[in-house]
């Protein structure tokens, strides 16, 4: 039986199992269902508390249904678990993974859509009630097969007092690209005999370079891949030169840390003033507010051709398991936690972005942004953000370019050289699915 054929034969008692299913949760004694929710992060700390509390409360609200958490490590570490736990016939009900491994999961038939459990009107409008562009990492041939949870982007932060040093602004960044170098070549502040000091400008290339590439090819005006995960353009016009003016911030115009800079160092390094401006994810809003010793500013990427920025983040994905009952909690669980009022408190307390206009109309979003004003810059950027990179084989895709930014900003390769091998090899690797 093919991979549609199931689903439609699961679809055809599917109303019947949730009739009876949602008439013993009306009994007195009606079985507790038990799900599993994988969710990327390392037991203890802050975010597994909140989680924890959001659990507690929708098990208050809905004590039909037990939710345990799994909290499974990094992103790679829970695709991986949540997949060998599938294949086992053991699979978490839920889990959030990155919004890019949509792709791989339905290769696996890991997955179902969401367009089988939203039934009412209910269900629909909160379904529609996302942010496009947030929904195009978790869409494909017109299903949903992951629904936005932990979302952010890239935003640029500056240091005030180092602006006011300089004689620049402190209330206004940079607006475009050419700015960028202007204000960095004043920031840079070397030492008598020369050594840096403080960098005028800081972009982490470790781990997922790609994604802060696509902020740049995007103000360029390209793109670096087409949404439906079988072609990129890693050796394009636009990408090439938005990949040379990364790599002159530090080898031309000297006012960046040449080579690779670490995620976790960048923001410790804004903090202790070895660099006055940075780019980051929207992730670290709150702790730039928590940790930051000096007054910053904080705006949406500046421009080239055009203002761009890349989206990011975790979806929440419900697996294709054989327990409607289990399925339908899951929903019920997944539509709770990514409605409005706890969209709003996750960002509040995160700084993840709230991926649905409604969670910027509760009381509690309205009175963060009026006291904290750059918590809606991320926001702001929807309207010129793309997709993140995700592809087929997305993994081997995203080393592919991330191995040839790192070429590049190291000088081991030229940028040309390192971006047409790079498409060399995606192509390779795409060729079974064109």
């Amino acid at each position: 039986m093919t991979m549609q054929a199931k689903r439609t034969v699961k679809t055809l008692f599917a109303t019947s199992a949730i009739l009876a299913v949602l008439g013993g949760w009306g009994t007195a004694h009606a079985e507790q269902v038990e799900i599993s929710f994988y969710y990327p992060v390392a037991i203890g700390g802050p975010v597994t508390k909140i989680v924890d509390d959001l659990i507690t409360r929708f098990e208050g609200q809905n004590p039909e249904i037990k939710v345990k958490p799994i909290y499974s490590g990094t992103y790679p570490e829970t695709l991986s678990k949540s997949l060998t736990a599938f294949k086992s016939g053991q699979a978490p009900e839920v889990a959030v993974m990155l919004s890019t491994d949509m792709f791989t999961l339905i290769e696996e038939d890991a997955i179902i859509p969401y367009e089988d459990l939203a039934k009412t009107d209910d269900d629909k409008a909160w379904l529609a009630g996302f942010s496009p562009v947030f929904m195009i990492n978790s869409k494909s041939e017109d299903k949903t097969w992951g629904v936005p949870f932990q979302r952010g982007t890239t935003v640029f932060f500056w240091n005030k007092d180092a602006f006011k040093e300089v004689g620049l602004d402190p209330e206004k960044g940079p607006q475009d690209w050419s700015e960028v170098v202007d204000f960095a070549t004043k920031l840079t502040k070397r030492s008598g005999s020369g050594n840096v000091e403080r960098w005028g400008m800081q972009v982490p290339s470790s781990l997922t370079s790609y994604w802060l590439l696509q902020g740049y090819v995007a103000q360029n005006g390209g793109k670096i891949a087409e949404p439906d995960g079988k072609k990129t353009y890693f050796n394009s016009s636009e990408v090439v030169e938005a990949m040379q003016y990364w790599v002159d911030l530090a080898h031309k115009h000297k006012v960046m840390k040449p080579g690779v800079i670490e995620w976790a160092t960048n923001p410790k390094d804004f903090f202790e003033g070895r660099a006055a401006m940075i780019t980051t994810t929207s992730g670290n809003l709150t702790n730039v507010k928590n940790n930051a010793p000096f007054p910053f500013g904080v705006q949406i990427l500046p421009k080239n051709k055009a203002y761009g920025a890349p989206t990011s983040g975790g979806n929440a994905y419900i697996f294709n398991v054989e327990d409607d009952a289990k399925q339908q909690a899951a929903f019920k669980f997944v539509k709770w936690l990514s409605s409005a009022d706890q969209a709003a408190e996750w960002s509040i307390k995160t700084g993840y972005i709230a991926a649905r206009d409604d969670a910027w109309e509760t009381e509690a979003m309205k009175k963060y942004v009026a006291e904290f004003p750059g918590a809606k810059v991320p926001h702001d950027q929807i309207q010129y953000m793309v997709p993140e990179l995700s592809t087929y084989e997305n993994q081997r895709v995203a080393r592919v370019i991330d191995d040839a930014i790192e070429a590049a900003l190291t000088g081991n390769k030229s940028v040309e050289k390192a971006l047409e091998d790079a498409q060399t090899e995606a192509e390779r690797i795409l060729k079974p699915y064109q």
